[in-house]
This record gives C-alpha cells, structure tokens and sequence, in this order.
C-alpha cells in the first residue's frame, strides 16, 4: 500500500502535516475529511521525492542519516520485527521529512514486493557498496547480520569524517585570521607609517620600496585582485569538471610530497573497508573491487583497481596487481597477499582495513598538529619583514643625524 504525504487544517484552523497509507489518493483525502480536517495537497511520497530529487534545493542525505538509520534497522531487523513494520517504525522515529520522506517510499516498493536493496536502488539515494551489501545479506539469509556490520562500517565513517572535520576548523580559522591581518596591515597602518618617508630625500631600503609598493597596489587593485580570484578559481572548477581535468588534477595531487601520500592512504583505507564489509557479506570479489573502485574519489586510483578486476578475472591474484599499480602501501598488499594465499581473504581485509584506518587517521593528525604552528610561523615572518621594512629608514635617518 503507497504512503502518501498530505498537508491540511484541522478543525482549529492550523495547518497540519504527516504520512498516510491508502490505495489512492482520494482515499487519504476522505480519511481527512473523515476527521473533519480540511485537504489542501496530498502527494504520493515516491512521486514527492522524485520531484526533490530533479530540484537544485535537494535536501541532503547526510551521512549522519545514513548511520542512524541503518543502526535503528540493525536493530529492529534482529529483534525479529517484520521488515515492512521495521521501515515504518524508523520512519516515524525520524525528525527530518525528507528522510521519512525516503524511507517510505523504500518501504512502499518492498510492500509491492521488491526486495531491499531494489527499494534502496530506485531511490537513488543510497550509496552503491550500501545496495550491495544489502542484496547480498538477503541472499544469504543473514540480513539481520550484515545490516549489524553495515551499521559498524557507516559509524566508523562517519566518525572519521566528523573528527577530520573537526580537526580542520582550528586551522581554517588560524590561517583567515592571518591573511585579514596581514591584508590589514598592508592597507591601513603601513602606508600611515611609510608617509614620512615620502618627504624625505634618502635612498630608501629595497625591503622598505618593495612593500610600499605591494602596499600601493593592495590599496588599489584590491577589487580586481577578488574578482580575480574568484575568476580563477571557477576556471579550475570547470576544468576539475571536465574528465581531462580530474584526471590530471589527481595524478599531480598523488605526486605531492605529504598530500599526495594523504590521498593514498585515504584511498587506500576505503577501499580496504568497502572490500573487506563486501566479503564479508557473500559479495563476489569481482563484483566487490569494481564497487570498490566506484568508492574512489580518485580517478587514477580507481582506474588502477578497475584494471587490478580485470586480472583477477583472468586468474591473477589481487595483492599482485595492486602492488603494481603503485597507489597501495606494502603492509596492506603484503596482508592481502597473505589472505589469498591462507584462503582467509575476508578477516585479513578486515585487519587491513581497521590498520589503514589508523595510519590514515594518526597522519591527518601530524599534518594538522605541524599546520598550527607553521600557519603562526609564516604570519610571524611576514610582520618580521614588515616591520623591518619599516624599522630599517628610521635607523637610517639616526646614524645620519
């Protein structure tokens, strides 16, 4: 039976809205009217989130959402409650609309007899490795199981993405404060000192030419300098967009000194998650590196995991093709290998996984930790070479005199 999404005043006068299960929707409009409420628009929820979907002003699917609902079906699922009467239950207990929105219609698809994972599916909102992980779950039989690892894998990302989140602010912060320093610096105080040296005739400093000229140009071309910016940097979005773009902007952003390793090793860490929950799951491994080549934001990489499939399917071993491609670090193909050689493929994936998931998150945590106080170094030698410029002609004109 369809849910739908209706809007109408009640006897009061006030405008009240909820989810209704019915055949039609004249159905639900008579349910209100047999309450004495007023109908003012009724929407089947599967068209309704549609139609938010082709919207610019689509709400977003969080990844915060993605775990809570995951973990509350975890749950309901292992507590043998029907899984129709399970989706419902998680629908109600939402306090976002469009969530509830999108887990009815998930729910009205299995109620006309689809399985899980086609409701997830022709929602379009749910991540591929998710929808496989499911399906896979209700061909074994263990769906109770896997959601239970599912809901361990969508909490552990979202932990590490709120604490690289949150790890980032101080920085952020730290490095705005300096540049609207600096640029005040440059704009109001340093050209009220540098006045007096405009009436005097001595040679000025190189240092001190240098500035009073970056300070003239900083005055006066500010405006072009943001529309610059800002012209350059929806350049680079375009061409990020373009397929050559993303291409070449990942190989450079591989070959970098520290964010080049950083990009492996996330990379590296997620992919060694999807693989390892897949696995698990029943997934065929084919089937499971070519989803974990979907989960790469990284085209090279992805590519190289894609080609890494492609062997395997010609009987070649995995940890192989990965060692060659070059983006994975020795330790993890050194234990992938070790699993298809002992046969246990699964639990080492696994082990590589949690292991990639800590190098990855002890070296954004020494990134971050050397940020702070080169940000503090970098703006200390800049008002080093500030007031240098400005010192040094007032040392001048005291030897003089």
């Amino acid at each position: 039976m369809p849910t739908y999404q209706f809007t109408a005043l009640d006897s009061a006068g006030k405008q009240q809205k909820g989810l209704l299960e019915g055949d039609s929707a004249r159905q639900i409009r008579q349910q209100l009217r047999d309450k004495s409420w007023i109908p003012l628009s009724v929407e089947a929820v599967e068209q309704k989130d549609k139609n938010q979907k082709s919207s610019f002003f689509q709400k977003k699917f969080s990844a915060y959402d993605l775990a809570l609902l995951t973990r509350q079906l975890s749950v309901l699922v292992a507590a043998a409650i029907p899984l129709e009467e399970a989706l419902r239950a998680v629908a109600k207990q939402s306090e976002k609309q469009h969530v509830q929105n999108l887990i009815s219609s998930v729910r009205s698809k299995v109620l006309e007899g689809h399985t899980l994972a086609q409701g997830l599916q022709q929602s379009g909102r749910f991540p591929e490795l998710y929808i496989a992980t499911i399906a896979a779950g209700e061909r074994s039989g263990h769906l109770d199981l896997i959601l239970d690892q599912l809901s361990d894998y969508t909490e552990n990302r979202f932990a590490m993405q709120k604490k690289i989140q949150g790890a980032m602010i101080y920085p952020l912060i730290l490095m705005l404060m300096s540049f609207a320093i600096i640029m005040g610096l440059m704009t109001f105080v340093v050209p009220d000192i540098v006045k007096t040296f405009d009436q005097s005739k001595q040679a000025l400093p190189w240092i001190t030419v240098a500035m009073m000229k970056s300070s003239d140009f900083i005055r006066q071309a500010w405006p072009f300098l943001i529309v610059g910016i800002l012209f350059v940097f929806t350049l680079f979005m375009r061409f990020l967009k373009t397929t050559a773009g993303h291409y070449t902007f990942d190989r450079f952003l591989l070959k970098l000194p520290l964010f080049g390793k950083l990009s492996r090793g996330i990379n590296s860490a997620r992919f060694a998650s999807t693989l390892s929950i897949l696995t698990q799951s029943g997934v065929p491994l084919v089937d499971a590196l070519k989803i974990g080549a979907a989960v790469s934001n990284n085209w090279v990489v992805r590519d190289a995991i894609n080609a890494a499939a492609e062997k395997v399917i010609e009987g070649g071993n995995l940890a192989t093709q990965l060692e060659r491609s070059g983006y994975f670090p020795p330790m993890m193909v050194q234990m992938i290998k070790s699993g298809e050689a002992s046969g246990e493929l699964d639990r080492m994936l696994s082990r590589a996984s949690e292991m990639q998931d800590r190098e990855v998150t002890t070296f954004i945590s020494t990134l971050l930790a050397l940020l702070e106080p080169l940000m503090l170094v970098i703006m200390a030698g800049i008002v080093l070479v500030i007031v240098i410029a400005v010192m040094l002609p007032i040392v001048n004109m005291n030897n003089m005199i």
